[in-house]
Parts: structure tokens; C-alpha cells; sequence
């Protein structure tokens, strides 16, 4: 599943095609891909709404839509689930193989939701107020989305590494207070957003622990080198396209990112650690599996 890094090369992507850009006619080819929504009611409420703003918190997406006259209270929310891609075409392009939206700008161009496994999905829905806050002139500084409102179904997460408004202390205090595996606790998104299973692992082998770690049994340094490597490590991502292991892993115009050639371990079960030689462990628990070195990571 896109973890933050991706879908942040996707929210990039989007805003350098797609901002300030109204829609003209969206057509949904799946139901599925607007479960919860009646098709035409969908495509309905999009109907002539331009895009105000494409923002991001974790791994979750969304674009602030104005209607004529109107102010902005509502956003189309994305979720990218397991496979989902937002590419960007002119409006002859042809329909894409698992293409479940396709969404028409008066301009001419074409967003199409591709969505294989049919886990992603679009809905429409109200902006409440960030009960986190946002800093917004240190967000426009850094290059990353203005977020005074989000989508309702986003405000039960916590703020993720890569927000100008993160609180690194009360991160780690969080952390530190839960008696779970210390892998277990980075998945949470109510705890830190954005962190999947790619960057827990490569996180936890940056800082030099195992992710069987009971966190709360962890030093506050610990898990603040904890966190700092995982925001390290997804900037490093980011710079390079975020990871793609398939064709399902695309930024807007198709390409795939190339951070899978720089993973320490995630991945890497049996193949020899690149510091010190040892071969990787592959160790399953919490549903999925956690990779790491039995050497460096003590």
C-alpha cells in the first residue's frame, strides 16, 4: 500500500497539473470506486467545482473544492488503497485497463482513476477544523500543501513527520506510553501518521532497533531517533519518487519511483545486511512481515 512518500509524489504531481483547474464532466465506471455514493449523485456534486487546493496528512489525500461564489467546506478525499493511480492524460487518451473514474477539466484534461484491486476509492465530504492546528507560513515555506481544514475522515489521525506543525515531543511522549511493540505503535495512525510497514522497518534499522521492542520499555532519546530517522528516511524517498516495487506504484504521469534500490532491509529477507554483512531476518507478527539485522539493530 502507498505509504506517505508516494502518496506525497502523487499530491505534487496533482498540483502541478490539476490546481485551479474546474471540472467539466466526471463519468464513474466502477461503483465500487464511490461506494457510499450513489454514480450520478457523484458525478453531480463535482459539476463545475474547481480545485482549490490538493493537501495531504499521512497517507491520506484530498482536493479543496469552490464552487461559483461558494466557500470552500467541502473536498474530494482520495484513498489510494492498494493500487489506486491518479494519472493525468488529455481527454483523447484512451481508457485505461481498471480505470474506475475519469474525471474531465474544462480544459481538456484527464484525470483517470485507475484502480486494479478496486480497494481505492473518491467521495465527496465536509471539511471540519484541524483539531491539530496548522502553521501555514512555515507549510508555504517548505513547499508542502496550506492545511487549515480537513476532511472528516481524516481528522482522527494524528500529524505525520514531514508537517511543518509536527510536535516532535509530543510524538514521542505518545510513543513512549504505549506498551506494544514499538513497530506495532509506529502503524498507528492515530499515534503517527503517514509511517507504513516499508518505512517502520527502515526507520527502526536506522535507529538500531529491533521492531519486537516493547516502546514503552524504550528511552525517550531512543524513540525521538526513532522518529527522526523515519522522517529522514521518507525525505530520502520522497527525493527519489518514493518506492515502487510494481507497476501499481506510479507518480500522475506513469513513472514509477526508484527508493526500492536504497532499502536497508525492508524486503531484503536472507540477502546480506549492506553495513555489516549479516544476513537480513524475516519475522512475521502484527499481520505482516518486519524485516531486520539481528547485528546492527541490537
Amino acid at each position: 500500500m502507498p505509504e506517505l512518500p508516494e502518496v506525497e509524489v502523487v499530491r505534487r504531481g496533482l498540483e502541478s497539473h490539476l490546481l485551479g483547474r474546474r471540472f467539466a464532466a466526471v463519468e464513474v465506471r466502477h461503483p465500487r470506486a464511490v461506494r457510499g455514493f450513489d454514480p450520478a449523485t457523484f458525478s453531480f456534486l463535482l459539476d463545475a467545482t474547481r480545485i482549490r487546493d490538493i493537501a495531504r496528512r499521512g497517507k491520506y489525500l484530498w482536493m479543496v473544492l469552490e464552487s461559483e461564489g461558494d466557500v470552500p467546506d467541502r473536498a474530494l478525499f482520495v484513498h489510494l488503497g492498494m493500487s489506486g493511480q491518479m494519472l493525468v492524460n488529455r481527454e483523447n487518451a484512451p481508457v485505461a485497463k481498471h480505470e474506475r473514474i475519469r474525471a474531465t477539466f474544462v480544459d481538456g484534461t484527464v484525470l483517470s482513476f485507475v484502480d486494479q484491486r478496486t480497494f481505492g476509492r473518491w467521495a465527496v465530504m465536509d471539511l471540519v477544523p484541524d483539531p491539530h492546528g496548522t502553521a501555514s507560513a512555515d507549510t508555504a515555506s517548505a513547499g508542502l500543501p496550506k492545511v487549515l481544514k480537513i476532511p472528516a475522515a481524516v481528522a482522527h489521525i494524528a500529524m505525520d513527520p514531514l508537517e511543518p506543525g509536527f510536535d516532535l515531543e509530543a510524538a514521542v511522549a505518545r510513543i513512549k506510553s504505549k506498551n506494544s511493540e514499538i513497530k506495532r505503535v509506529l502503524l498507528d495512525q492515530t499515534v503517527i501518521a503517514g509511517i507504513g510497514n516499508i518505512y517502520a522497518d527502515e526507520a527502526l534499522f536506522a535507529a538500531g532497533v529491533r521492531p519486537r521492542r516493547r516502546a514503552s520499555s524504550l528511552s525517550r532519546p531512543t524513540i525521538r531517533r526513532i522518529v527522526e530517522q523515519a522522517r529522514a528516511v521518507m525525505v530520502r524517498a520522497l527525493a527519489e519518487g518514493g518506492t515502487s516495487f510494481d507497476s501499481l506504484y506510479v507518480n500522475v504521469n506513469g513513472n514509477s519511483g526508484y527508493f526500492a534500490r536504497s532499502l536497508q532491509v525492508y524486503g531484503r529477507a536472507g540477502q546480506l545486511c549492506r553495513v555489516c554483512g549479516t544476513p537480513i531476518k524475516r519475522i512475521q507478527f502484527a499481520g505482516r512481515s518486519s524485516h531486520y539485522c539481528p547485528v546492527c539493530q541490537k
